[in-house]
């Protein structure tokens, strides 16, 4: 990487600067969620933009996936240790839209 060109901010929009990968990862502060309670606390995502999210997420090591044997298949969603870091900006980003929204 070359250090005259790197920026925090760059590096961190590219994992969590999405529209739905915030949310995803707010929604999750208090603890892990099964695939289809989490997708519904995020109004107006579509499956394929949920999946696309939580995937990519996953690879980057902010969540992690639990997959349950049991039929039907159980799936749900927690925050890593990486992404339990995030707390601070994501409550930070929820108190001003709180502050802002209310203008």
């Amino acid at each position: 990487m070359n250090q005259e060109k790197y920026c925090p901010l760059n590096y961190t929009m590219n994992l969590i600067g999405t529209k739905w990968k915030p949310m995803i990862l707010f929604h999750l502060l208090e603890g892990g969620l099964r695939s289809g309670v989490l997708q519904k606390h995020i109004e107006g995502i579509s499956n394929k933009m949920f999946t696309q999210s939580v995937r990519e997420l996953e690879k980057d090591g902010l969540i992690v996936r639990k997959i349950y044997p049991v039929v039907p298949p159980k799936v749900e969603y927690s925050l890593s240790e990486r992404g339990k870091s995030l707390e601070p900006i994501l409550r930070s980003l929820d108190q001003w839209g709180e502050r802002d929204s209310r203008r």
